[in-house]
């Protein structure tokens, strides 16, 4: 953005006459011709719409919304927060040719937004990002819809047919299913074509496409799968065997997963810095500031974004809890709400493109001046709301950060004190649960991370290690995770983990033994135990258990039934525990 404004005030003419210079793609008489800047605003975008497709739909899926009563809540919170900021423009420019630019005041930008807030939210801020997330996706959604409907100004109906039955295919090839990203890309770019031909802006293909595309945890089935082809390859390393032990472990993640991964990079670091740099050069002139300082479009679409979005947010947000009747609560608390919407107010990408269809000339300058003043002023109003909390009293800031809805619960299997192997206190208000294998070495390295935040968090932490040995790739998991199990007949369950896991390299049936005889077990009723098999019944119990919840690998964490998903350092570890014991405080 700033080299934008840099470029286009040293070199006004360069900075044009390079976004306005034609490409052409032919393919023989027929020829798809734009200039630089539109093929920016309306190729490279739908990649970068995609990706917000993307991610929401990882949100349906595996998140906070795969609990369809909370769809609402964001959903009106995006309503509202696009309908205010709308109506104060349409106040500042009533009985104005101007009148017709309302959308440029209501939409958010996903990136910028979701940046702001990591930088100035509050540490425990998951459930904050969804539901940024799922609010801006609604957004989007509904500013492409706006787009295609009061900016189209040349409808052809026939292209417009074509498009929508192109997409009917890409919604029967996920049904079949087919399972070649080679068939999706085809059939998106030739619904981006025929959207174009239409007049309609084709960027809302990108939108659909990641909205359509599964997200789910791998399977373990696909990983065993994964793992058999690897060791073919690591017997015999050939080219063929190489090609498909790459197609497994690709397919053992879900579309959703494999997508996200390729893409986010170059949306974030390329797509996006070439939408500002082609979109937000302004040449700025003290005739321009001056107009803009009394133009009701500069000031329709500040106070539409700093006023108009955060009120809206909250009042959606509290609508949709009445409509509701209690099913759909705040994820967050209205302080932290009140900061989400200050946010929502960067309008960045979307605001640009409705400028660029909605002015030209100087009222287009006056667009920009007002798209970039609003997203500084929401960015500033932000973090202000964000330090104000933070320098109130803790147990007020938690009520003011942490909303009151009930976290959806992701283990299967409660928590069975005589059943379970429980570190910690009873009482404790997080409780965190391992699905472990002894031979795993990333639960080795877990381990480390898991005593030290037992340390840090004695009297809040219960900790719960359930086995799933991975026998497929650990040949001497299922015989340690018994061994577990038969010092636990002897109340030395913990002293025995605790040498598994720092002997991983060494799980052999003498190994055990050795154990034993230095953790002073009746070592006859030992070997026995491990030579009838006499717990493999439990450990199948923790095996189906997870199972049950969606666990393939190792380790998995969940804190208070929920899944943790990500790292499992010390300092995200905290952070999780941190966020489950202020949700806990404001529920009691």
């Amino acid at each position: 953005m700033v080299a934008a404004l840099v470029w286009a005030n040293i070199s006004p003419s360069s900075y044009e006459s390079v976004w306005t210079t034609e490409l052409s793609v032919r393919l023989g008489s027929h020829a798809l011709t734009e200039d630089l800047r539109h093929w920016i605003n309306e190729g490279l975008m739908a990649i970068f719409f995609l990706v917000v497709g993307l991610e929401a739909r990882r949100e349906f899926d595996l998140g906070e919304l795969r609990d369809r009563y909370r769809v609402p809540l964001p959903a009106l919170a995006a309503l509202f927060g696009m309908a205010l900021p709308s109506a104060i423009y349409l106040a500042f420019n009533a009985g104005r040719s101007s009148a017709h630019g309302w959308g440029v005041a209501m939409s958010t930008d996903t990136a910028f937004a979701l940046g702001l807030l990591a930088l100035v939210g509050p540490r425990f801020s998951s459930r904050m990002r969804a539901f940024m997330v799922t609010l801006a996706v609604v957004d989007d959604l509904l500013a492409l819809v706006v787009i295609a409907i009061a900016y189209t100004h040349n409808l052809d109906v026939a292209p417009l047919i074509v498009a929508v039955a192109l997409f009917g295919l890409v919604l029967v090839a996920r049904r079949v299913p087919v399972r070649r990203v080679a068939v999706y890309a085809g059939l998106g770019v030739a619904t981006w074509i025929a959207l174009h031909a239409s007049g309609i802006d084709p960027i809302i293909v990108g939108l659909a496409m990641g909205l359509v595309t599964y997200a789910y945890p791998a399977s373990r089935e696909d990983l065993e799968r994964a793992s058999s082809v690897f060791r073919d390859f690591r017997e015999q390393p050939t080219p063929e065997l190489a090609r498909t032990a790459s197609r497994s472990l690709e397919r053992a993640i879900s579309p959703n997963d494999r997508l996200a991964q390729r893409l986010h990079p170059w949306s974030s670091y390329v797509i996006v810095p070439l939408f500002a740099l082609a979109n937000a050069g302004v040449h700025v002139s003290g005739d321009l500031l001056g107009r803009a300082l009394s133009s009701p479009i500069t000031l329709g679409i500040i106070v539409g974004y700093v006023v108009g979005k955060p009120v809206g947010v909250l009042l959606g947000t509290w609508l949709a809890e009445q409509v509701t009747r209690g099913h759909a609560e705040a994820p967050i608390g209205r302080g932290a709400l009140a900061g989400v919407g200050a946010a929502a107010g960067i309008g960045f990408t979307v605001s640009l493109l409705i400028a660029s269809r909605a002015f030209s000339g100087d009222e287009l300058a006056e667009a920009t001046i007002g798209v970039l003043v609003g997203a500084v002023a929401a960015s500033f109003l932000s973090g202000a709301i964000f330090k104000a909390i933070d320098r109130l009293p803790y147990k007020r800031r938690l009520r003011l950060l942490v909303g009151r809805s009930e976290q959806l619960i992701d283990l299967a299997t409660e928590i069975d004190p005589d059943e379970d192997h429980v570190r910690g206190p009873e009482d404790a208000p997080v409780t965190l649960v391992e699905y472990g294998d002894f031979e795993c070495p990333y639960c080795g390295l877990a381990e480390p991370n898991v005593r030290e935040l037992l340390s840090q968090h004695g009297a809040d932490v219960r900790y719960v290690w359930r086995q799933l040995p991975l026998s497929d790739v650990h040949p001497n998991a299922q015989l340690a995770a018994e061994a577990a199990e038969a010092a636990a007949s002897q109340d030395r369950f913990w002293e025995m983990h605790d040498l598994l896991l720092d002997n991983q390299d060494a799980l052999r049936g003498p190994d055990l033994i050795r154990y034993a005889e230095q953790l002073e077990l009746d070592v006859e009723q030992f070997r026995d135990e491990l030579k009838r098999h006499e717990h493999a019944g439990r450990v199948a119990r923790d095996i189906e258990s997870a199972e049950l919840s969606g666990v393939a690998g190792t380790p998995t964490f969940f804190i208070n039934g929920q899944r943790h998903h990500g790292a499992y350092d010390i300092a995200t570890l905290s952070a999780a525990v941190k966020a489950a014991r202020a949700r806990t405080l404001v529920a009691a």
